[in-house]
């Protein structure tokens, strides 16, 4: 059966060569196979050897000179692999796939091989009495990792974080080779949707954990208390992130390739796709709204005490205030050593990022109040409605920060020990002991972390129901002004319609042929003193019979009047 974009010669021979099957003798082996066996936790995998095919399968030449079939089928193999990308950008993942994303498959880096970026890498190791920071870039990290002794923690060092900044398939492939990364946690990275529920899985090697972080744009910080230097960052505790550089994020629903996974995902309020929303339309929004990246941050934890974060951006301005707090030597994540600790400070860092969105629309919310209470318009009600959008889809963006927080705490143990296989589930009971990935400190932290998330939900519910009241208040007022407005017109009625009937009967001027005079209002013996003789007493009966009520509230509110101020000249003269 043919292969799509095959080409074949004039005997009906394929010229287009398996990808995954056929190797060039002149290039380097594109993707190596690697041993399944590790020698420990640490172990790389060893390269096998690449036979090239015999020399009877195809004829040799020289490296300087190419054969023009040979140059025709590197050709095709070129164009098939640049197509294979495309269609992945286009279409995402293929409907029934096998789950997972296997590095040592050939056929990962002809589908990922064209994600490539200068990405930013630091390699942080510490402990309590020492810390020792490298940045490093794509190559220098690949072959970092390719080389085990190179890349093996030193015996001082407790804790390994490598932070890596951009998306680059070498980089990926490397570190996941290295450390042994689950093929499902790889697959979340590269095909998850950029707005995902925040989550948390368990699995042999490592835990893995997938948040989404809200950031403040830079241009909406500008109260004073949100503009805090990052010197205070270095505090013990987890700080409010102050100084943070924000991308402006793709709109939409993006492929399942990582270079969009990473992108950071918008909603109104978390910004609009913009790919798909006219520039009035945009317009209009971005007067009302607060400018709110929201971006995935994946973290592995390993039980070595290695910690791997990945974020979309290229800089590593994010987690600069975790990377201060190591830096200092007597903080808490320095005096502990504890990967897990680690973990939860970034955790803490996300839900102070959450704090700032929080107080940013606290001020937003005043502004819109201030406005409904001295002019409302429809202007004021239409970005009422605008934020109120942007509010609930922060409000289901944040929750699952909540759930992961809490099953951090409370579960950890019990999910670690929901992996062990049978045999040793029998005899956890015995001899066994099952530790969690996290430690009773993080756990302990946890719990501020936990305070927080609730708050900032909290205080998302309270601006969303303000923000309804003031809709309503507004309608409110307008259905208040005009019915103000139609008894101003009622009352107008009430008193002109008697005056306008005698007017219109006294104007009438008939003659009867057999009497001897005219109508008797008509006649030329009365003038308009008769008329507002009649027209008096008939107004104030129509106005007594139609604002009795009126007359008696008001009647009441004057005697409660002339009561009051009877009562203080008493009070006063006493």
């Amino acid at each position: 059966m043919p292969r799509e974009n095959s080409f074949s010669d004039s005997d009906g021979r394929s010229l287009t060569p398996d990808l995954e099957d056929e190797i060039d003798p002149f290039a380097r082996p594109a993707s190596p196979r690697y041993s399944a066996q590790p020698t420990n936790l640490h172990t790389t995998r060893t390269r096998e050897s690449v036979r090239s095919p015999p020399h009877s399968a195809k004829p040799v030449y020289p490296p300087t000179f190419i054969a023009p079939k040979e140059r025709f089928r590197r050709a095709v193999q070129k164009v098939i692999a640049l197509r294979q990308g495309t269609n992945v950008l286009d279409s995402g993942r293929v409907a029934g796939a096998e789950p997972g994303v296997d590095v040592l498959k050939p056929s990962a880096d002809a589908e990922y091989g064209s994600l490539r970026a200068n990405t930013v890498i630091d390699i942080i190791d510490y402990s309590a009495v020492r810390s020792n920071v490298r940045r490093m870039a794509n190559h220098q990290f690949v072959e970092f990792m390719n080389d085990f002794q190179a890349s093996e923690p030193q015996e001082w060092v407790k804790v390994r974080w490598i932070n890596i900044g951009g998306v680059s398939w070498d980089v990926i492939k490397a570190v996941s080779i290295r450390y042994n990364l689950h093929p499902l946690a790889l697959d979340d990275i590269l095909h998850a949707h950029p707005r995902a529920r925040s989550k948390v899985d368990y699995y042999n090697q490592h835990l893995f954990m997938r948040i989404l972080c809200h950031e403040l744009d830079e241009s909406e910080r500008q109260t004073d208390h949100l503009k805090r230097s990052r010197s205070a960052a270095a505090k013990p505790v987890t700080p409010l992130r102050p100084g943070i550089r924000h991308r402006r994020e793709k709109r939409g629903t993006t492929p399942a390739l990582a270079k969009a996974a990473f992108q950071t995902a918008t909603a109104p309020g978390l910004r609009s796709p913009d790919d798909i929303e006219s520039p009035a339309l945009r317009k209009i929004k971005k007067q009302a709204r607060i400018s709110v990246n929201v971006a995935p941050m994946f973290a592995f934890l390993l039980r070595d005490g290695t910690v791997i974060t990945m974020h979309s951006n290229t800089n590593l301005d994010m987690t600069e205030p975790i990377a201060a707090r190591l830096r200092q030597f007597d903080s808490v994540l320095r005096t502990s050593a504890d990967a897990s600790l680690l973990i939860q400070s970034l955790l803490g860092l996300v839900a102070d990022m959450a704090l700032e969105v929080v107080h940013a629309y606290e001020g937003k919310i005043r502004h819109f109040e201030r406005q409904i209470l001295s002019h409302p318009t429809m202007e004021t009600v239409r970005d009422l409605h605008i934020l109120s959008a942007d509010l609930m889809l922060h409000r289901r963006t944040l929750d699952p920060i909540t759930t992961v927080v809490s099953g951090l705490r409370r579960y950890d143990v019990d999910r670690v020990a929901a992996l062990l296989d049978e045999a040793v589930q029998d005899t956890i009971g015995k001899d066994v002991q099952v530790v969690g990935y996290m430690s009773k400190k993080a756990q302990t932290y946890l719990a501020d972390v936990n305070d927080n998330m609730d708050y900032v939900l909290s205080q998302l519910d309270m601006i969303a129901g303000i923000g309804e009241n003031l809709v309503t208040y507004t309608f409110n007022l307008t259905s208040y002004e005009m019915n103000e407005v139609m008894r101003r017109l009622t009352l107008a009625s009430i008193i002109f319609l008697p005056l306008t009937l005698l007017a219109g009967y006294a104007g009438m001027n008939f003659q009867y042929p057999d009497v001897a005079t005219n109508m008797w209002f008509t006649s030329h013996k009365h003038n308009d003193v008769t008329f507002w003789a009649i027209a008096i007493p008939v107004l104030a009966v129509t106005m007594a019979i139609f604002l009795g009520p009126d007359i008696r509230r008001m009647v009441s509110y004057v005697r409660k009047k002339v009561l009051t101020q009877n009562a203080l000249k008493s009070i006063m003269q006493n």
